[in-house]
């Protein structure tokens, strides 16, 4: 099987991540809350997958598992510092709890790493969600 890669489709610098699966015991109930939280919307199946698209190019595809148990991830989303406030609203209106710390210690609260807010909580499935204004700050 040969497959042709049109010049557009190529990356113009360096790698950029496309899409992920994020596994979940129901995909629906997983890829609504997090597009929830975070103001998006949930978008049409493809196959197997239920994708809530971040705007940025990078979707992420919620893959139904349920003959084994789901391991637990972490992925963080940097939002626009005007949005943070109704994100944390939306998930005291859920009733899930938020932490200043990825380990789940101070409930409640955020952080304000490197000059912006911070908040972890948990997905339906045990997934350790982050939601950041300000990017880290790497070496």
């Amino acid at each position: 099987m040969s497959y042709t890669r049109h010049a557009t489709d190529l990356p113009t610098t360096v790698a950029h991540l496309n899409h992920t699966a994020v596994y979940a015991s129901d995909r629906r109930l997983s890829a609504e809350f997090l597009a929830a939280v975070l103001g998006l919307e949930v978008g049409a199946p493809f196959g197997p997958f239920l994708p809530v698209d971040l705007g940025n190019g990078v979707t992420l595809d919620y893959y139904e598992m349920t003959d084994e148990p789901i391991q637990s991830q972490h992925y963080a989303f940097l939002v626009p510092d005007e949005q943070f406030d109704g994100m944390i609203d939306r998930l005291e209106a859920l009733g899930v709890t938020y932490y200043a710390d990825p380990n789940h210690t101070r409930p409640g609260r955020v952080n304000d790493l490197f000059g912006g807010r911070g908040a972890y909580f948990d997905d339906p499935d045990g997934h350790n969600m982050e939601i950041m204004t300000r990017p880290y700050a790497r070496p």
